[in-house]
């Protein structure tokens, strides 16, 4: 293999339109456009996402050529999120990536969302440590929650995900209820620091050793503000602070009490985390302290690596590329695919 190894990774699962190139194992842009139009609606329009996506990709890809100060030429494959997501979002990134390494003449790779999410670990970095095989990664996103046993790069078992909804939809209803603008969860976040986390109690769902559960949690939530509020109309305005802290140090502790079944079940201690969610400070403060307590092994990807992004989906690209796992013009994105 040539000592430069350049691809592109393209990232269009839901409402960030994202661009990025890595050179063996290293990144060297990492451009993501986020689409501010679906604060007004309260949630992810698809297809206003779609349209958007359709004006970003073009500039976005253009800038992470720039900023990796590279040709589109010296590129040695296309690599783009295949799925799961949204259908019209998936759509524009599979199009312009097929349409892209047929004009240059080099491989294309299809990229599961979810798995980039894991082996976003794997990006050479001074910031983040890379797990040892074999590791548990606890998924956690707005559209997912799954533990997942990974032997090796390409060899993945879900031994336990959510029932319902996932772990950052509850987090965003839950800051809906509370009056806050979408998306919620990084508010719940903020505001949570300034409050007693023992304030009020919420509780866990039963479900399954290893499954997860959030609708009712979200219910909980729905009541307890109607109930308090009848009493006093104020009472959210003056109990914000410490009603986000309860909400979280719930979530965090039912995500960690479902990580300890995993270790127990599964004898592995080397954890590692991935999605939206793992950018919450919460869940990075009990897994440190598991760390401590524990004796896990715990691995947190950079704040870029945790959301949405296109450097997890040039690097899954660059692995396959190195095993020649290639993909054809004829591959359709799949809103629901599974590992």
């Amino acid at each position: 293999m040539n000592q430069n190894c350049y691809i592109l990774g393209i990232e269009s699962s839901c409402d960030d339109t994202a661009a990025a190139v890595i050179n063996n194992g290293k990144v060297l842009s990492n451009v993501v456009a986020t689409q501010q139009i679906h604060e007004e609606y309260g949630g992810i329009v698809p297809e206003l996402a779609s349209r958007a996506h359709q004006q970003n990709i073009v500039p976005v890809v253009h800038q992470a050529l720039r900023i990796a100060n590279i040709d589109k030429k010296d590129l040695k494959a296309i690599a783009f999120t295949r799925g799961p997501g949204l259908m019209g979002s998936l759509l524009v990134g599979a199009s312009f990536s097929k349409s892209l390494a047929m004009g240059l003449s080099v491989p294309l790779i299809e990229v599961n969302h979810m798995q980039a999410h894991i082996l976003a670990h794997f990006i050479i970095d001074e910031k983040q440590t890379q797990p040892n095989f074999p590791f548990i990664a606890l998924t956690i996103s707005g559209g997912h929650t799954q533990l997942v046993k990974v032997t090796n790069y390409f060899e993945m078992e879900v031994i336990g995900q959510t029932i319902d909804d996932a772990v950052g939809e509850a987090f965003d209803k839950s800051a809906k209820i509370l009056g806050l603008p979408f998306p919620g969860g990084p508010l719940i976040d903020q505001y949570a620091q300034g409050g007693d986390p023992q304030a009020y109690t919420f509780t866990k769902p039963k479900v399954g050793p290893l499954d997860f559960s959030f609708s009712g949690l979200k219910t909980a939530v729905l009541y307890f503000v109607q109930r308090e509020t009848a009493k006093d109309p104020d009472f959210v305005t003056k109990n914000l602070n410490s009603i986000c802290a309860s909400i979280q140090f719930t979530i965090v502790d039912y995500l960690i009490d479902k990580l300890k079944n995993a270790v127990q079940l599964t004898g592995i201690k080397e954890i590692a985390i991935g999605g939206g969610v793992s950018a919450n400070s919460g869940v990075r403060k009990a897994l440190k302290d598991a760390e401590e307590q524990l004796g896990w092994t715990v691995h947190i990807p950079k704040f870029e690596y945790c959301t949405d992004n296109a450097a997890m989906i040039a690097m899954v690209g660059e692995l396959k590329y190195k095993q020649g796992m290639f993909t054809t013009n004829d591959v359709i994105a799949s809103a629901r695919m599974k590992f």
